[in-house]
Formats: structure tokens, C-alpha cells, sequence
């Protein structure tokens, strides 16, 4: 078959500007084949080659003495003792899933599941944040339904738990929902596996499902807004099969303990084009492919096809020559393809054979390293309009407000379709601050979460991306876990609009700021750019995903209230409802500045919470929503009713940060307020549990009919 001609609009359409197809012509010195356009346009797009968010990245706080490996391989490594490590990374699969839900989140589950053991862990945990556009939206209920499903169905048929996240809805995204998925596993700290390949004349192996042409071109329209042209994308969507993903997981993880494997990646984003440049790029060397033997399950597929093909469950290694018929029975007996497709060369090439023709041939480095990079111009957010005068609501219609919205309903329907307990280690299942899973043979555990609050970013990028990360912060410490490390997700607009670069660079300021302080380095992530649709952006969703750390079970949190209890707020509230949720759902008002986070006040609150766990039987966060949702949510769990003291509205609803609600017993109150003087942390008594009705002040209506509204409002709002 004959290639195509390379014309203006041909390079346009594989996602190059005209400067950089005019960088290509001065690398490799003559026009490219359509292979080789193809090469160029899956390594060089935002999605592969982080153009324009590399010189901003470089800032962020990378390591620390937890920190085995930090960003650049397919998820970071950190320390947990006793030679053991988490291995753990969060990543977007936002485009695919909006033109087809299902298959695009199942195998945004499956890519970030292969990038954790591919370097040698086993799963443990998975989580996802997801972002839905208005639900009177008419596409909403069937991009939820679409993609839950496929969240569930691959995560539960490959088995691994499902153990927190997040999901809100805002007209940004309707036309461009955000599914960010994670994963964690555990691996010894002395066999981990990397990507750089070594050594000369190594052979190249493909390893697990065939070949076929879903997912050609997905990397590229993954870094290009939707227009009316969105439903021509939806080949671009890979198909996901989780049980061969499971049998390449154990196929793995037995060729890994043979000794057989001298580098591994997995092949996500543009396929075998970027796991094989990756390899050949971190070891130094060059790679020469023979598509003849790669394995497919179509017939008469291109180079150009096989190249940028996103099959999902492959993964591309350099294999130890003398061990290929121990390496290639583990595979047999998987019942998953093992062939040789190539070898390392010394040379700068990536050089690709098809029939008896060479289809590419370019410097390999080049493809990586000169990928273009990017200072675009950027403007820095203007300070928000003061609030203002706050429209006057009762508390209860207020609560009820917020419980009623499918933001900050109950989200049950969504994670009772996930299995939570397979693996028999989870210990915390969604519903709680953090999701908490034992590591399985020691007497520790690890906490999970997700966190972002797109409205505080978009008013206040730097304290915004600050918030996010003191969230996650606290969410691990309520649970009674030390934070160790994050993993970001930064889902933005087009970053060739200046404000949207801007509040890219304002949001990374406060993420990195609060990571110092918080000791919490961030070793891994991804970054989604273009997430617009006619021009209209996402409000800007830098998603921070967080580990922490339980030395034994004595230290996990996850007590529920008791009759009695005194509901005691820690932390100081100035009733702060600039961009609160109260304001947002209640009247649809987004307006004034976001919170201020003091974090160094953020680190001494959250040694406090677990200094003094002793003291109380259950803890959760203060975030949107503030005391009230805190305080209903609490007692809602326990299935009691609660009374919160006489106050105005800015003190139950307002959204001050560093707070949490603790539910103590009388007889140790005495003892707290003293640590807390000792600490310099604020201790105050808001009410107690118990009773059939949740009361503010002197308004109360039953529980149960609250506990109703909270139950069902999601499934009411999406139909579902």
C-alpha cells in the first residue's frame, strides 16, 4: 500500500505546528515517511512529551529520604520499611472517556494498573477522581453510568480494590468530563524493575495481548481540544479486557522473579513507538523493530498502524538472551504472546523494518529529548472581588442545599458498583476520609486519597493548589496515617491561552509550597492539557492523589460515634465562605477569594489529630461544606442524630482550613483541651451525638428524613 503524501494538512492533522515539522526536516534532514510523521506526532504532543508544562515541572519538590524514585519512570517509589515500598502514580484518561465512557475509563484503570507493575509491584489499591459536566446536562447521566461501569468492571474482573476518590459535577465539564484513575502496589525495594535498557544486541520482546488498530492516533487526540468533529475520534479509543491484563499481571511478576528481565515498559500512550524510544532513550542506545513479528489480530495492518497503535495489556522489554526459553514458557503457560520483535544497537537509530522495506529511520534520542519545549506566556490570576453580601438561608435549608446535590450527596450508587474488599486487605472502604489497606504479611497499612477543589483554583490558583494538597493532608491524617507522598493529576485548558498557562504555573506554586511544608514530595503524575471544548475550558482541576503510612493497626482511625459523644472542632474559624460550597449549590453564586492555608498551622493541627488519637473515636476533615456537612456526614455514618450549638451561618458552613471534627468521649475532653493549650491548637465543643434528629441550633428536623435526601440525591439528579 502506498503512504500518503506529506502535505500542510496532513502534518496539521497529526498535531505539529509548522515551526515543529520545520524542526523535523532540520533533525532528520529530508521530508519524513508517513510512518515516520506519525513517530514525530506521538512523541512530540502534549500528552507524551509534556511541552509545555516540562520547565514548570522541573520546580516541583521531587525527593526526600522516603523517596526510592521520584518522576520520570512509570510510577514513583517510596520507602515504607522493612524493605518494602509503595509503588503508586495517578494518571488522566479524559478525552477517550467522553466520546466512548466505558471503554475509556476501563482502560484509564488498566494503563495506570500496568504502569505499577511494571515495575515489579503487585496492586493493591485503585482509586479515581472523577468530573462531570451539569446533570440536566444531556449527556451527563450517560457518561456516568458509562464510565462507573467501566471503572468497575475492569478494576473488580482484574481484582483490585477499589478504595476512595472523588466526584463533582460543574458546567466546565460538560463537555469535557475528567476520569483520573490510581493505583498503588507493594514491591520489595531490592527488585524493582526500571525502563533504561542496557547492553548491546539485547533482544526486544513483545509481551501479552495482539496487535490491532484501537487506540491509532489516541496520545495525539488526547492534546487537542473537541470541536463537532468529536464522534470521528472515537477509533482512537482503545478496548480493554481485564482478564488478560490479570494473566499479564502474574505473567510478569513470574518472569521478573526468574531473573530474566533487564528493562520493562509497559506500552501506553503511542504504544510501542513510545515504550521502545523510552527504553532505548534512558539506556543511551538505539532500537531496531521488525514488524513482521509483532503479533496482531488484524490483518494487512501498516507500520504506521502497529507504530501508534494503543492495544491495551502489552508490555515492551529487554530480555537477558541466554533465559528467552524460560522467559517464553512463563508466557506460554499465560497463554499470552512472547515474541522477539527486535534488538538494542549501538547506534543513535530507531530504525523500523516492514516486508523487506525500512519504514523509519531516525535518531532516536532526538525523538525524546528534542521534543520542543515550551515557556508559554502566561498571566497570573487577578485577585477575586470581595464576597460581598451573603444571601440570608436558614441553616437546615442550607445543609439540605448541599446534601441534595449529587456534589455532596451520598455517593454509594457509585462505589457499591466497585468490589472494595477483593484481596481481603482493606481495612477502610470508601465513605471515609481515606481509604486504608493492609500491607498484606506486615502489621502496616496504607491510607488513599484523592483531593481537589476546582473553584478555589480557578479564584486563587497558588492558594487553590495549596488547599488541594493540605486537603489530602488532612484526609490521611483523619484516618490516623502519616503522609508520606502525592501523586499529581493536572487537568487544565489550552495552555496556549495565557490565563489558562497561568493558572497552570499559580496552582503548581501552591502545590509545591505545600509539599515542602507538608513533607509530602511528589514522585509521580501526568498532566492533561486541552481538556476544552468550542473554546470553553475545564475549571482548572489539579487532582493530588496521596499516600500515608499506619506503622500498625493501633494507629488506624476509623471509630463511629457513639450516644454521648461530644462533637469537638478542632482548629481555628473565622467563617471564610468566599467559593463555598454552601454559596455554590444553594444559590449558584461562585465568588470571592478562596480560603487562605497556613501551612505551617496545617502540620501542627495534623500532628496533633495524631498525637492524641487516644483521645476520640472518630475524626473527618473540615473541607467543602464545612462543620455542617462534617458534622451530618459523621453522624450519618453512625446512624445517629446530632445537635450542633446556636451560631450563624459563616461558622457552620464556612470553609476555613487546618480543622477537623473529632467525636470524643466526655471523660477524655478534660485531657484534650489540655494537649490542645500544650500544642497551641485550638479545642472547641460544638454539640453532642446522639438523639433521632440532627439539629443546628434551634432548628431540627429527623435524621431519618435527612439521611434520605442525602441517600438518594445522586441517583434522583442523574436518573439513574
Amino acid at each position: 500500500m502506498s503512504e500518503p503524501q506529506i502535505t500542510p494538512e496532513l502534518v496539521a492533522a497529526h498535531g505539529l505546528k509548522p515551526d515543529e515539522y520545520a524542526r523535523i526536516l532540520q533533525i532528520i534532514n529530508r521530508e519524513p515517511s508517513f510512518t515516520e510523521l506519525g513517530i514525530f506526532s506521538a512523541m512530540w504532543n502534549e500528552h507524551c512529551s509534556y511541552k509545555s508544562s516540562k520547565i514548570h515541572l522541573r520546580k516541583l519538590p521531587t525527593t526526600g529520604p522516603q523517596v526510592i524514585c521520584g518522576p520520570g519512570e512509570n510510577a514513583g517509589v517510596v520507602d515504607i520499611g522493612d524493605g518494602d515500598a509503595v509503588i503508586f502514580k495517578m494518571e488522566s484518561h479524559n478525552h477517550p472517556s467522553y466520546i466512548e465512557p466505558h471503554q475509556g475509563a476501563a482502560t484509564g484503570v488498566g494503563g495506570i494498573l500496568r504502569d505499577v507493575f511494571t515495575m515489579g509491584a503487585r496492586p493493591i489499591a485503585a482509586m479515581n477522581s472523577l468530573s462531570f459536566g451539569l446533570p440536566s446536562h444531556p449527556k451527563t447521566a450517560h457518561l456516568v453510568k458509562g464510565v462507573v461501569e467501566g471503572v468497575g468492571a475492569y478494576g473488580n474482573a482484574f481484582g483490585v480494590p477499589t478504595v476512595g476518590g472523588e466526584v463533582r459535577f460543574h458546567r466546565s465539564y460538560n463537555g469535557n468530563c475528567l476520569v483520573n484513575a490510581f493505583a498503588a502496589g507493594i514491591a520489595r525495594t531490592d527488585a524493582i524493575f526500571y525502563s533504561a535498557a542496557s547492553g548491546v544486541g539485547m533482544p526486544v520482546v513483545y509481551l501479552g495481548a495482539k496487535t490491532g488498530r484501537d487506540g491509532v492516533g489516541g496520545a495525539t487526540m488526547a492534546s487537542a481540544e473537541f470541536d463537532e468533529t468529536i464522534e470521528e475520534k472515537r477509533p482512537t479509543v482503545q478496548v480493554g479486557d481485564p482478564f488478560t491484563e490479570k494473566c499479564l499481571l502474574e505473567a510478569c511478576l513470574e518472569l521478573m522473579a526468574s531473573g530474566a528481565v533487564i528493562s520493562i515498559q509497559d506500552m501506553g500512550a503511542a504504544g510501542l513507538t513510545c515504550s521502545a524510544v523510552e527504553m532505548g532513550d534512558k539506556g543511551g542506545l538505539g532500537i531496531r523493530l521488525q514488524l513482521d513479528d509483532v503479533p496482531q489480530r488484524e490483518t494487512a495492518m501498516t507500520a504506521y498502524e502497529m507504530m501508534l497503535s494503543e492495544s491495551q495489556e502489552r508490555m515492551l522489554m529487554v530480555l537477558k538472551p541466554e533465559m528467552e526459553a524460560e522467559a517464553r514458557a512463563i508466557f506460554v503457560k499465560w497463554d499470552l504472546d512472547f515474541a522477539i520483535i527486535g534488538e538494542t544497537i549501538p547506534e543513535d537509530r530507531f530504525l523500523i523494518l516492514h516486508g523487506n522495506e525500512i519504514k523509519a529511520d531516525l535518531p532516536l534520542s532526538k525523538l525524546a529529548s528534542s521534543a520542543p519545549e515550551y515557556d508559554r506566556p502566561w498571566v497570573a490570576a487577578l485577585a477575586p472581588a470581595p464576597l460581598g453580601e451573603v444571601p440570608a438561608i436558614g441553616a437546615l435549608e442550607g445543609l439540605k442545599a448541599l446534601i441534595g446535590s449529587p456534589s455532596y450527596a451520598s455517593k454509594a450508587w457509585v462505589y457499591e458498583q466497585y468490589d472494595a474488599q477483593v484481596g481481603a486487605d482493606t481495612l477502610v472502604t470508601p465513605g471515609l476520609p481515606a481509604g486504608v489497606v493492609r500491607v498484606h504479611g506486615t502489621g502496616k497499612a496504607l491510607a488513599f486519597t484523592s483531593d481537589v477543589t476546582p473553584r478555589y483554583v480557578k479564584a486563587n490558583p497558588v492558594q487553590g493548589g495549596r488547599q488541594a494538597v493540605a486537603e489530602a493532608y488532612r484526609n490521611l491524617t483523619a484516618v490516623g496515617a502519616l503522609p508520606l507522598a502525592t501523586t499529581d493529576n493536572l487537568n487544565f485548558g489550552n495552555p496556549e491561552k495565557p490565563e489558562i498557562m497561568g493558572q497552570f504555573v499559580g496552582a503548581l506554586k501552591g502545590i509545591g509550597e505545600a509539599c515542602i511544608a507538608l513533607d509530602m514530595p511528589i514522585v509521580s503524575g501526568n498532566v492533561s492539557l486541552y481538556n476544552e471544548t468550542d473554546g470553553s475550558g475545564i475549571l482548572p482541576t489539579p487532582t493530588i492523589g496521596a499516600v500515608g503510612l499506619l506503622q500498625t493497626m493501633d494507629e488506624l482511625i476509623a471509630g463511629r460515634p457513639q450516644t454521648g459523644d461530644l462533637a469537638v472542632m478542632i482548629g481555628e474559624t473565622t467563617g471564610h465562605l468566599g467559593q463555598s460550597a454552601l454559596l455554590a449549590e444553594a444559590f449558584g453564586i461562585e465568588a470571592g477569594d478562596a480560603p487562605q492555608v497556613d501551612l505551617a498551622v496545617e502540620k501542627r493541627t495534623g500532628n496533633f489529630i495524631r498525637a492524641n488519637r487516644k483521645a476520640f473515636r472518630a475524626c473527618a476533615d473540615l473541607s467543602d461544606g464545612g462543620l455542617a456537612l462534617a458534622a451530618f456526614e459523621m453522624a450519618d455514618g453512625a446512624g445517629m442524630g446530632l445537635w450542633l450549638y446556636p451560631a450563624e451561618i459563616r461558622f457552620y458552613f464556612g470553609e476555613d482550613q487546618a480543622r477537623y471534627l473529632l467525636a470524643v468521649p466526655p471523660e477524655t475532653m478534660d485531657g484534650l483541651k489540655a494537649a490542645g493549650q500544650a500544642a497551641g491548637v485550638k479545642v472547641t465543643l460544638v454539640g453532642q451525638f446522639g438523639g433521632d434528629d440532627f439539629a443546628l441550633g434551634t432548628e431540627a428536623e429527623p435524621m431519618a428524613d435527612l439521611s434520605r435526601l442525602y441517600r438518594t440525591a445522586f441517583a434522583t439528579a442523574l436518573g439513574v
